[in-house]
């Protein structure tokens, strides 16, 4: 059943949107209760808490107490929030902004949008707190260890035709790397294969099939045992940089997914001297909206390990 648009949505909070829950039929003797049982994340204290300081609300955008009511058919409103949140000690740019797009050069480490550990620690939320535009949303995603371009749609009728650049493979996306050389093996110019979630659900593997991916590469620099690499995707398959050079048995400097598992998608210790040598460094397409070549580059530069 097609639900009524949203009559008020309350304004965001330092920099998060509020998320809404629709409240379905059921027999939760209070609001509180229906919250623990759906949202189990956030105990019944923490609720209570937020509850009690205003920051859960209904569609008038009226505050509601720990003791109100369940009442089916409403929506409510709250704002997703962490008590501890890990910093990350690296700033983001902003290299393009205009009425339709607002594209963003991403440091190592900082996550797209709000996911786990991160919610202020993060692109989105960050960019929303900087620029005050409520409506931003990433029109695709790159890694929390990539750094590089990320593109966001400004306005929400705008959205799904810069979604479809992506979808429809309409984009030329640029990367560079840095891997090991392996002269003994001769850098294909296109590797493709079929890329399917791995048993770890945070890792990604090729196997059999008809191929659903598929990457350029090209040799840039070679220092010592070291290559730097262009990769172009035409494909955007999770983590398929990270899997086809691995494949290529060129693993990307500071991966620790790929060959083996330095750590899971859990680990709350990070090296920030360690990244993962991959940075999203050109977009370029024809935008939809107003008719124009579009071209960004990164500002960002992948830094050489030190030799040993």
């Amino acid at each position: 059943m097609n639900r009524p648009p949203h009559r008020h949505r309350p304004p965001m909070r330092d920099g998060v949107s509020a998320s809404c829950v629709a409240l379905p039929h059921g027999a939760w003797p209070r609001l509180i209760d229906f919250l623990v049982e759906r949202l189990p994340a956030v105990s019944a204290a923490q609720w209570a808490q937020r509850m009690t300081e205003g920051r859960v609300l209904d569609e008038a955008g009226r505050s509601l107490p720990p003791e109100a009511g369940y009442t089916p058919g409403q929506r409510v409103y709250y704002y997703r929030e962490l008590d501890v949140e890990p910093a990350i000690p690296f700033e983001e740019t902003i290299v393009h902004q205009d009425e339709h797009l607002l594209v963003a050069d991403k440091p190592h480490f900082l996550p797209v949008t709000p996911t786990g550990r991160y919610v202020q620690q993060t692109l989105l939320v960050r960019l929303k707190r900087r620029t005050g535009i409520e409506t931003l949303t990433p029109i695709h995603r790159i890694d929390r260890e990539t750094a590089g371009l990320v593109v966001f749609s400004v306005r929400p009728q705008d959205r799904d035709a810069y979604q479809r650049l992506f979808r429809e493979q309409r984009v030329e996306k640029i990367y560079e790397a840095i891997a090991p050389l392996r002269p003994e093996r001769p850098l294909p110019a296109v590797h493709r294969s079929r890329i399917l979630e791995d048993v770890q659900f945070f890792r990604q593997r090729e196997v059999e099939g008809e191929p659903n991916s598929e990457t350029a590469f090209e040799l840039i620099e070679a220092r010592g045992p070291l290559g730097l690499y262009r990769l172009r995707p035409r494909s955007g398959r999770t983590h398929q940089l990270r899997v086809h050079m691995n494949a290529l048995g060129r693993p990307i400097v500071g991966d620790l997914f790929y060959p083996e598992v330095v750590h899971g998608a859990g680990h709350t210790q990070e090296d920030w001297s360690q990244p993962l040598r991959l940075l999203a460094r050109a977009l370029a397409f024809t935008d939809p909206v107003s008719g124009q070549a579009r071209h960004f580059e990164s500002q960002r530069h992948l830094d050489w390990p030190a030799r040993p």
